[in-house]
């Protein structure tokens, strides 16, 4: 398991922005912080996902929040 952890390509997805529209989503839990991103994210919303995203079930499982 080491190894594999070990030799694991480095995250290459973009960590939740530290800007004044996700702020207050900085020091708040993953699943509570995740009920908002479909607000400016969903479709046909001021930033939607693009067509190729995945499947959008744990927004932060990915777009981890800087610590």
């Amino acid at each position: 398991l080491f190894l594999f952890l070990w030799n694991a390509p480095p995250e290459t997805t973009a960590k939740l922005p530290h800007d004044k529209y996700h702020e207050r989503f900085m020091n708040m839990g993953k699943k509570a912080a995740e009920q908002f991103c479909d607000d400016c994210h969903g479709k046909g919303k001021i930033y939607p996902l693009p067509k190729d995203h995945p499947p959008k079930y744990r927004c932060l499982f990915c777009h981890k929040q800087e610590k």
